[in-house]
């Protein structure tokens, strides 16, 4: 399908709009939505935020469990958001509450998640205002806080933190992406957005496309049942089922992130704009079992659901950007834990 100048002009916007870490509404979904509810706080999602806060001499700070289950060990500072609160809000309620200080958020680091009832977000910030917290100040919240330099011995709640911890360090030491932080709009359910790509051999690029009610780029909604961004390999089923497995659906990270969380039940979800990359499975295996190699395709594969079509990008600075990001992958990661 060929696309008309002025749909072709506003499609290579939307893409550009998210490349350049911003957002838009999400006005409807595509696939999914059929088997997902709405994102309810406390009934059926669960948000996590957690701070990496460094000082001058690198140490980073930690603070000491009051819970039963986990008392008196270390741990960094993070929680739950609540009910009506932005991320950035629970970031920075948590890290008063835990560790004593005020603190700015700087950038998202990375994102895991166990699909969409459980999604924990990382964040690099700073130390704005406060005091340590003290043991003559312990409560329910923690007991108290100190800085941490990674060498001295310290009983840890999880060893899971001490990858968070190396991923803010080795981004404060050379940024691999840029600043992220969550955009202020909401969304009903936690769905990916996707800039879903083909590369051509000779780096022509290719963007799936939702034909109606205009040219947009495909939403998705998380599965409970899967990993978040399975959302993406259910665009590709339903649009290229016959090539499916002759693909591999890798979203390679987060453009964009958007939160609003005002209304309980109405506005707790989360839109991940994301960059996914169709790239052909170039190991196949024969009649006989045995492996062989295919060369890429020139084009992407048909599509056989009358809904979708592939627009091959004209512009030839957006047609570079994609290229160096799916490269580069300079993107703020999202992993699963399943």
């Amino acid at each position: 399908m060929e696309l008309r100048v002025e749909e072709a002009q506003q499609v290579e916007e939307q893409v550009e709009v998210l490349l350049r870490g911003q957002g838009s509404q999400v006005t409807g979904c595509d696939v999914g939505l059929d088997q997902s509810k709405p994102a309810t706080l406390r009934k059926n999602v669960t948000y996590i935020v957690c701070a990496v806060i460094f000082n001058d001499k690198e140490e980073v700070l930690m603070v000491q469990e009051a819970r039963q289950d986990c008392y008196r060990q270390w741990y960094l500072p993070a929680g739950r958001v609540e009910v009506g609160e932005t991320l950035e809000e629970a970031l920075r309620r948590e890290v008063k509450e835990e560790a004593g200080f005020d603190c700015q958020p700087i950038t998202l680091l990375l994102i895991q998640e166990q699909g969409p009832q459980w999604i924990r977000f990382i964040f690099l910030a700073r130390v704005t205002g406060g005091a340590l917290k003290t043991p003559a100040a312990a409560d329910q919240e923690s007991l108290q806080a100190c800085w941490w330099d990674r060498r001295s011995a310290l009983p840890l709640r999880g060893r899971d933190i001490l990858r968070l911890i190396d991923c803010g360090l080795r981004y404060q030491g050379n940024p691999w992406h840029p600043v992220t932080r969550p955009l202020d709009l909401s969304c009903r359910h936690v769905v990916q957005r996707l800039v879903l790509v083909f590369i051509g051999p000779e780096e022509q690029v290719w963007i799936l496309l939702v034909r109606a009610p205009a040219p947009h780029l495909p939403t998705a909604a998380a599965l409970r049942t899967h990993a978040v961004t399975w959302a993406a390999n259910m665009v590709v089923q339903d649009a290229v089922r016959d090539s499916y497995y002759d693909y591999d659906v890798n979203t390679l990270g987060v453009l964009s992130l958007q939160h609003g969380g005002r209304e309980h039940g109405r506005t707790d979800g989360v839109c991940f704009n994301t960059l996914v990359v169709l790239a052909p499975d170039h190991v196949r295996r024969d009649e006989d079992g045995q492996k062989v190699v295919c060369p890429v395709p020139a084009q992407p594969p048909p599509v056989q659901n009358p809904r979708y079509t592939w627009y091959k990008v004209q512009k030839l600075t957006l047609q570079d950007r994609l290229l160096e990001i799916s490269k580069n992958t300079s993107l703020v990661p999202i992993h699963s834990l399943y």
